[in-house]
């Protein structure tokens, strides 16, 4: 963190990538560092809602200032232009001065798909794979390798 590299955790679902996400942001945050875990829906509403809602510019405020954020399930969904573009804004502001974790299902190829824009896309690729580890995580989901059900008893 302090040379301010980025982690991209990317594999199919159920492979472990939030969970060694938010154990790194724990480890950040006993370290004591400021370190933030947040989905990529709790992002896009905070940069939907922060000209409108004081808790949510405190929330902006505290991510821009952080240490590491970690960016749960980013690309899970396709993005409006609008929101592509404000979600662009924010990575680019904090690239330089923030570590961050991104987990994701989706190959960096997809992602023009779901921001419906190739050159925002490759911009925002630009800034989080400048100074980055990718981790391939591979595998079959431990979720359903460990599913149950109640109908067994």
């Amino acid at each position: 963190m302090d040379q301010l590299f980025n982690m991209v955790l990317m594999g199919p679902c159920g492979t472990g990538k939030t969970h060694l996400a938010a154990g790194l942001c724990r480890d950040a945050v006993r370290a004591g560092y400021k370190a933030y875990f947040r989905s990529m829906d709790e992002i896009i509403n905070t940069l939907r809602t922060k000209d409108f809602v004081k808790s949510q510019m405190l929330e902006y405020n505290r991510l821009i200032k952080s240490n590491m954020l970690v960016l749960d399930d980013i690309m899970l969904f396709p993005l409006e232009k609008n929101m592509a573009v404000a979600f662009f804004n924010f990575i680019n502001h904090i690239y330089e001065s923030t570590s961050i974790v991104v987990t994701t299902n989706k190959k960096p190829t997809e992602w023009a798909k779901m921001l419906e824009d190739e050159v925002i896309a490759t911009a925002l690729l630009d800034r989080l794979l400048f100074k980055c580890e990718v981790v391939n995580l591979t595998g079959d989901s431990f979720r359903l390798q460990n599913r149950q059900t109640f109908f067994e008893s």
